[in-house]
């Protein structure tokens, strides 16, 4: 079956060149084209697209906002956003808001392709060495939990991550560092069946929807913090 993907962008002409592309894939299609966040969110409700190659800057609703709103339906797409990277509170905006991952605007077309069909796939999109840079930028901004208060009992615990084993929490830390599953095993000397499996748990637990939102658990739970 083909991956069905809904472009949504306020450039003509980034719609009509992504369009020709996936139009030449067997495997990949185009079921519609929005050029603001609003259309794009009708869109989605009446098309049921698989993923959505979301622009963030556009007039009226932006791409966060309409990424917050797609991946709250029922069944949601996958969520791409194109982004140059300029400003990255947009891109961690759009993390929290559900992006699946990111696309550069000035990355080959060819590359496109194959991002589409990663993140529809259920992975994240993101080069690892790019993922890391994002990820020392939000650990870097990540808020350090308070410090109880004295003479107080300390609360129990209702983090997250409070139900996950020592060794998921250390596959956790390394995903959250942008390590893929080979990476993984190697780090932590196991085999790379065995990350794939821990990594598997961490997602049935967590109820993540794929490795960029298991990074962003790692990073509200202070594990990625300091892990350059």
């Amino acid at each position: 079956m083909s991956v069905r993907v809904l472009l949504v962008d306020d450039q003509p002409l980034m719609l009509v060149g992504l369009g020709i592309l996936i139009g030449s894939a067997a495997d990949l299609e185009v079921v519609g084209e929005a050029g603001d966040g609003r259309e794009a969110v009708r869109l989605v409700r009446e098309l049921r697209p698989d993923v959505v190659v979301m622009d963030i800057r556009m007039p009226g609703m932006d791409g966060i906002e309409a990424t917050r709103q797609a991946t709250a339906e029922p069944d949601p797409p996958k969520v791409l956003v194109l982004t140059t990277f300029d400003d990255d509170e947009y891109v961690y905006g759009a993390l929290r808001a559900g992006a699946s991952g990111f696309l550069l605007k000035s990355m080959a077309l060819d590359a496109i392709l194959d991002a589409i069909r990663v993140v529809a796939a259920g992975d994240a999109l993101i080069a690892p060495s790019v993922t890391r840079r994002l990820i020392a930028d939000f650990a870097g901004t990540s808020a350090t939990p308070a410090a109880p208060a004295p003479d107080t009992e300390p609360a129990a615990d209702s983090s997250p991550i409070a139900g996950i084993t020592d060794r998921e929490r250390e596959v956790l830390a390394l995903v959250g560092q942008g390590l893929s599953n080979a990476e993984i095993a190697e780090r932590l000397v196991i085999s790379a069946a065995t990350a794939k499996t821990h990594v598997a748990r961490l997602f049935a637990k967590l109820e993540a929807r794929d490795r960029v939102h298991l990074a962003i658990i790692a990073f509200e739970a202070g594990l990625t913090l300091g892990g350059r």
